[in-house]
C-alpha cells in the first residue's frame, strides 16, 4: 500500500465527514491563485444574500460590478487582511458588502439567523494554491464564502509519515509569498495533521515557521486520548471544523495581537501575531459558556491552567462571551462583568482583544485612580452599568461610601490568579456590594448584621470564574466543583503543568537542579554567657551565618563563576540569572559582594537589585534606586531586559508575575516551600527562541523539598480533606468556655458595630473599644498560659470562620457577631511577652566553613496529581521559649560528625516518639488536623524535645540541628509515625 494511497484514504475520510455536514466540495480548478479566492462562490454568495447591495454595485460600476468588486476586494485583502474583511465586511461605493454572516447572540431576529445559514463553507482536496502549475498542492483547504481560511497537510504514520513531516512541508515547500499563504492576507491558520496529533501555525515563514500543538491532552500530559470510534484526532474535523464551531472561532476567537519589540529596553517596532486558540483554551471557554448559559448566575468555576497556558487570552475570550451571553429564553445572563486582577497589563490586553473582535470602544473600563478616588470611580462605573469593569480586590471596601446602592443586577466576576485572599474580608465586601446588599434607610442593626453574614456565602446573582495555576486548598473549596458521586472539590477545567511542559509551551524549571550543603562551626567569643530564648537564638544564629561576609563571598564566587562558565553563553549570549535572597538586608549585601567580585576580576557583567523601602546596614541606608545607579522601580524590568544587565538580585520581588523569557538560571539562597516555591522557580519556565533548558543552583533547599512543593500542582490539584462545618462551632464553644467575655457583651458590640448611625466615626470607634474593654481586662489578669491559649483559639476562630463562611452556608448571626467582636478584640490584645528580637554580631565568630555540592540532576515529578490542605485547626496554644545559655545554643548549632545512625540513635528516636505520643496536646492536634497542618505544630515541638533530651545523645542532636538533610529525614519519619498512631490512640 503506497503512502499516497494512505494519505488519499485519510483525505477522503475527512472530506466525506465535512461533506456530510454543511460543507460543499470546491474543486481546485475553481480557485483564482492570483487573487487568492474562489471568485464564483464569493460573487454568488454576495448576490444571493445581499441583492440590493449588489444592485448598488452594478449601478455604480455600470455592468462591470464583478470585476471591480473582485479588484477592490483583492486590494483590501492586502491592506486589511482576510480576518478583518470576513468579520466586518468590505466598504465600497457607500455601502458595506458582508463577506460572512455570524450567529446572533439571541434568536430574536430570524432574518439574521437566515443570513447565517446562507454561509457557504467549502472543502478542497489537493489544493493547487499557486498560479505556477508545477507547484505542489496542499492536501486540504477550507474556505468561507469563497475566501480560503485554513489549509491542512495530512500524513499517515503507517507509512512512516507523521505530523513532523507535514510541518517540514510547510517550512520547506510552501511559498509564504503566494497570496493565499501570505500572513494576514491569506489563510488564517495552517494545520499539520496525522491520525494521532495536530499542530498548527498562523504564519508560514520558511524555517522560522513556529508550530503549536492543538491536542486534547491525555492522562495529564501531552497527546490525545484513544478514540473508540476512529482516529485520535477526529475531534479536529468532527468538532472544531463543524460549521457552528468554525464560524464561532472566526467570529469570537481569532484576532491580531500587537507586541512592542524592544532592543536594550527601547521600543524599536511592533510585531503582529495572528492568535488562534489552543485546544485547551477553546474547550475551556466553551465549556464555561455552555455551563453558565444553562445554570445562569450564582455558580462558581475554578480553572487550573498552568503558567504558559495563555490565561490572559482565555480570560479575554471568556469576558467577551459573558458580556453578550444569553440563555435559551433569549435573556441576558449577566448585566455586567467585573474582572479582579492585580496585573496592570490585563486591562490593555482585554481592551485590545475585545476591540479586535467587535470593533467597539468603551466596552472595557479599567479603574486607574489612586486611593479613595479609585473606589469612587469603581462605584460610578458599577452604577453606570459599564459592560466590563477591571479593578483590584482592594478597591471594593470603600465603594459603599460612594454609592447610593446598586440596582438588582447579575454579575460575572472573573478572578485573575485566584488565591486565598478571595476568601477574606475584602472578598466579602465585594460580594456584598455586587449583591446589592447596601444600606437601606430603614435598615436597623439586625438587618445589617444579617446582610453581613449572608454576604459571606454564595450569592444568587454572582458567578465567579477563578483562574490560577496553583490552587490552594481554600481556593479549591471556595470555587471548585464536587463531581457527581465524588466527595472532594475539583477544578472545572485543567491544563496541567505537565501538559504545558510536554507540549513545549513552557520549559521544565526542574530539569537541571543542583543543591549545595553548607558546613560551618561557630564559637562564642565573649566571656559572659547570657540567657537567651532558645528558639529565637537558633534563628538569630542562622541569620548571623547567612549574613556573614565569608558566607556571602563564597557563594558569590560560585554564582558569578557558574554564570560566566555555564549560563552567559546560553540563548545566543543573552541569558540572564536571578539571585533569590531571604531578606532585604541579604539582598543588599549580595549586590555589594557581586559588584565587588565583578570589579576585582574585570568581568563584563552587570547586576541589578530589587527590594522595597530603605535598608539600614551598619548605619548606611540603601534603596533599590540608589543601588541601581538611579534606575527607577518602574524602569527596572526594561533595564534588566537590555544587554547592559545579566543578573538580578531579589528579595520578595519579581518572584511572582515576572515574565522575562531570557531568564535561564536561578541561584536560590532562601527557604522555599509550597506555592511560593512553585511560583518562584516558575520564573524560569518562559520559552524564547534559542532557549533550550533551565538551571537552578540551590544553597538552601534539597530536591525532596522542591519535589514536595511542585507535585500537587503538576497535574490536577485536589484537597486532602474537605471542610468540617462543625469545627467552627467547636471553636466557638471552647472560646465561650474560657469566660473572657460574655454573650451579652458580644451582642452589645454587634449592635453598636452594625448600627447605621454609628459607623466610621471616631465616636463609634471609642464606643466599640469600651465594649471590648471587659474582655481585654480579663485577658490582662489571666496567667500567661491562659493568654496564649485564648489568643491562639481566637486567631484560629477568626481564620476558620473567614474561610468556612465562604464555603459553608452558615448565615448564622451568632457566629457573625462573635467574628466581628473577635476581630476587634484580637487587635486590642497586647502582644505576647518576650517577643523582642534576638540578634548576634560581636558575640559569635565563624571558625570553620565549607560549601559542598550535595545533589544534581533532574527532579522527576512522575505522573499523577497531588493534594493540598484546607484550614481545619481547632486552636493550639503557643509554647514557651525557654531561656538557655548562649553557649548551649552554639553547641547545638555546630556541625556534627557523620550521618550514619547507630542503635543508640534509634533508641533515642524511639524515646522522642513516645514523648510525643504522651503529649495530650500533640495527640489531639494530630486527630483534628490534616498532616500538613499538624506539621506546623509538630516540627517546632520536635525541636523543643530534641533540646530537652540533648544531653542523652549530643552527637545525634548536633546532626539534627545542623544538617538539613538529617533534620528533615528525622522530622518526616517521626511526624508520620506520631500522626498515624495518634489516629487510633484513644480508640
Amino acid at each position: 500500500m503506497s503512502s499516497k494511497y494512505d494519505e488519499q484514504a485519510f483525505e477522503t475520510h475527512i472530506e466525506q465527514h465535512l461533506l456530510d455536514g454543511q460543507y460543499e466540495q470546491l474543486d481546485s480548478d475553481e480557485f483564482d491563485a492570483e487573487r487568492g479566492l474562489f471568485p464564483d462562490v464569493l460573487v454568488s454568495f454576495v448576490k444571493d444574500t445581499q441583492p440590493d447591495r449588489w444592485h448598488q454595485l452594478e449601478t455604480a460600476y455600470k455592468g462591470n460590478a464583478r470585476q471591480r468588486f473582485l479588484q477592490e476586494l483583492t486590494s483590501a485583502l492586502e491592506r486589511q487582511g482576510a480576518l478583518e474583511l470576513l468579520r466586518h465586511g468590505l466598504k465600497t461605493t457607500g455601502t458595506v458588502i458582508k463577506l460572512a454572516f455570524f450567529q446572533p447572540n439571541t434568536g430574536k431576529n430570524p432574518e439574521i439567523q437566515k443570513q447565517y445559514e446562507a454561509n457557504r463553507l467549502g472543502v478542497t482536496r489537493q489544493f493547487y494554491y499557486s498560479a505556477t502549475k508545477e507547484s505542489p498542492s496542499i492536501d486540504l483547504a477550507l474556505s468561507v464564502n469563497g475566501i480560503p481560511v485554513a489549509t491542512a497537510e495530512l500524513k499517515n504514520p503507517a507509512t512512516g509519515q507523521t505530523v513532523e513531516n507535514a510541518k517540514q512541508q510547510y517550512k520547506q515547500d510552501r511559498d509564504p509569498g503566494e497570496p493565499v499563504l501570505k500572513f494576514k492576507r491569506g489563510c488564517l491558520v495552517h494545520f499539520a495533521v496525522d491520525p494521532n496529533e495536530v499542530e498548527y501555525t498562523t504564519e508560514i515563514d520558511g524555517e522560522d515557521t513556529y508550530f503549536l500543538p492543538f491536542n486534547k491532552g491525555h492522562d495529564g500530559g501531552a497527546g490525545n486520548p484513544p478514540n473508540e470510534n476512529g482516529h485520535r484526532t477526529a475531534y479536529l474535523w468532527e468538532e472544531v471544523w463543524a460549521k457552528d464551531s468554525w464560524m464561532e472561532i472566526l467570529q469570537r476567537f481569532i484576532h491580531i495581537d500587537e507586541e512592542e519589540i524592544r532592543k536594550d529596553g527601547v521600543k524599536v517596532e511592533e510585531e503582529e501575531t495572528m492568535i488562534f486558540p489552543r485546544y485547551h483554551q477553546l474547550e475551556c471557554v466553551r465549556q464555561l459558556v455552555a455551563s453558565t448559559r444553562e445554570d445562569g448566575a450564582g455558580e462558581d468555576y475554578l480553572v487550573q491552567h498552568s503558567t504558559g497556558s495563555g490565561k490572559s487570552k482565555s480570560i479575554a475570550w471568556l469576558v467577551h462571551r459573558l458580556v453578550s451571553l444569553h440563555n435559551d429564553a433569549d435573556e441576558a445572563v449577566f448585566d455586567g462583568v467585573v474582572v479582579v486582577t492585580d496585573r496592570t497589563v490585563l486591562d490593555e490586553q482585554l481592551r485590545n482583544t475585545i476591540y479586535e473582535l467587535d470593533h467597539k470602544t468603551g466596552v472595557v473600563h479599567a479603574i486607574k485612580g489612586e486611593g479613595q478616588s479609585k473606589s469612587k470611580e469603581l462605584a460610578e462605573a458599577l452604577e453606570a452599568g459599564k459592560p466590563v469593569v477591571i479593578t483590584t480586590l482592594q478597591t471594593f471596601p470603600y465603594v459603599i461610601e460612594h454609592t447610593q446602592g446598586l440596582p438588582d443586577r447579575d454579575y460575572a466576576v472573573v478572578v485573575d490568579e485566584a488565591h486565598s485572599s478571595q476568601t477574606g474580608e475584602m472578598a466579602k465586601e465585594m460580594k456584598q456590594i455586587l449583591a446589592g446588599e447596601n444600606i437601606e434607610e430603614d435598615d436597623d442593626w439586625e438587618d445589617l448584621l444579617a446582610k453581613s453574614a449572608s454576604a459571606r456565602g454564595k450569592q444568587d446573582n454572582l458567578s465567579f470564574f477563578a483562574f490560577t495555576a496553583t490552587p490552594k486548598g481554600k481556593t479549591l473549596e471556595a470555587f471548585g466543583d464536587v463531581p457527581e458521586g465524588g466527595d472532594k472539590p475539583e477544578p472545572f477545567h485543567v491544563y496541567s503543568m505537565r501538559q504545558a511542559i510536554e507540549e513545549g509551551f513552557i520549559l521544565d524549571p526542574l530539569q537541571h537542579y543542583t543543591t549545595y550543603d553548607t558546613f560551618y562551626n561557630i564559637a562564642k567569643v565573649i566571656e559572659e554567657d547570657p540567657q537567651v530564648p532558645q528558639k529565637k537564638a537558633v534563628k538569630a544564629v542562622s541569620k548571623f551565618l547567612k549574613l556573614h561576609p565569608h558566607n556571602i563571598s563564597q557563594k558569590v564566587e560560585i554564582i558569578v563563576e557558574h554564570f560566566r562558565n555555564h549560563t552567559q553563553h546560553k540563548i545566543g549570549g543573552k541569558a540572564k540569572a536571578m539571585v533569590v535572597t531571604s531578606s532585604r538586608l541579604h539582598a543588599v549585601r549580595y549586590k555589594k559582594a557581586i559588584d565587588k567580585y565583578i570589579e576585582e576580576n574585570g568581568y563584563d557583567i552587570g547586576a541589578l537589585v530589587a527590594f522595597s523601602g530603605t535598608v539600614d546596614d551598619d548605619g548606611i541606608e540603601y534603596t533599590e534606586q540608589g543601588m541601581n545607579d538611579g534606575i527607577k522601580q518602574s524602569e527596572l524590568p526594561n533595564k534588566f531586559s537590555s544587554s547592559d544587565y545579566q543578573v538580578l538580585v531579589v528579595a520578595d520581588k519579581y518572584q511572582t508575575g515576572f515574565d522575562q523569557p531570557l531568564l535561564h538560571t536561578m541561584y536560590v539562597d532562601k527557604k522555599l516551600s509550597g506555592v511560593q516555591a512553585v511560583q518562584t522557580l516558575s520564573r524560569l519556565n518562559r520559552t524564547h527562541p534559542g532557549k533550550e533548558d533551565t538551571f537552578v543552583l540551590d544553597f538552601e533547599n534539597d530536591q525532596e523539598d522542591i519535589y514536595d512543593a511542585f507535585k500537587p500542582y503538576y497535574e490536577t490539584t485536589t484537597v486532602e480533606e474537605t471542610t468540617d462545618p462543625q469545627h467552627i462551632y467547636q471553636l466557638e464553644s471552647e472560646l465561650d468556655a474560657m469566660q473572657m467575655y460574655s454573650r451579652e457583651q458580644v451582642d452589645k458590640f454587634a449592635e453598636a458595630f452594625f448600627s447605621p448611625d454609628n459607623r466610621a466615626t471616631e465616636q463609634a470607634h471609642a464606643k466599640l473599644s469600651s465594649l471590648v474593654q471587659p474582655a481585654h481586662d480579663n485577658f490582662i489578669v489571666a496567667d500567661e498560659e491562659t493568654q496564649d491559649e485564648f489568643r491562639s483559639k481566637l486567631r484560629s476562630f477568626l481564620r476558620l470562620y473567614k474561610f468556612q463562611s465562604q464555603v459553608v452556608t452558615y448565615e448564622d448571626t451568632r457566629l457573625e457577631k462573635l467574628y466581628t467582636f473577635g476581630r476587634f478584640l484580637y487587635k486590642e490584645l497586647p502582644r505576647k511577652s518576650g517577643e523582642s528580637r534576638v540578634e548576634f554580631n560581636d558575640e559569635l565568630a565563624l571558625q570553620y566553613y565549607r560549601l559542598e555540592k550535595s545533589g544534581e540532576g533532574k527532579i522527576e515529578l512522575g505522573s499523577g496529581g497531588g493534594e493540598v490542605s484546607v484550614p481545619t485547626e481547632t486552636g493550639t496554644g503557643g509554647k514557651d521559649d525557654e531561656e538557655v545559655e548562649l553557649s548551649s545554643i552554639v553547641e547545638k548549632i555546630n556541625e556534627a560528625l557523620g550521618t550514619d545512625f547507630t542503635e543508640a540513635d534509634q533508641l533515642f528516636l524511639d524515646q522522642l516518639k513516645e514523648d510525643a505520643l504522651e503529649d495530650d496536646h500533640l495527640r489531639r492536634s494530630a486527630q483534628v488536623n490534616s498532616p500538613e497542618n499538624f506539621a506546623l505544630e509538630f516540627d517546632d515541638t520536635l525541636t523543643d524535645m530534641f533540646i530537652d533530651r540533648m544531653d542523652q545523645n549530643q552527637e545525634l542532636f548536633a546532626k539534627f540541628m545542623d544538617n538539613d538533610e538529617v533534620q528533615q529525614a528525622i522530622t518526616k519519619h517521626l511526624r508520620r509515625e506520631v500522626y498515624e498512631e495518634s489516629q487510633t490512640a484513644d480508640s
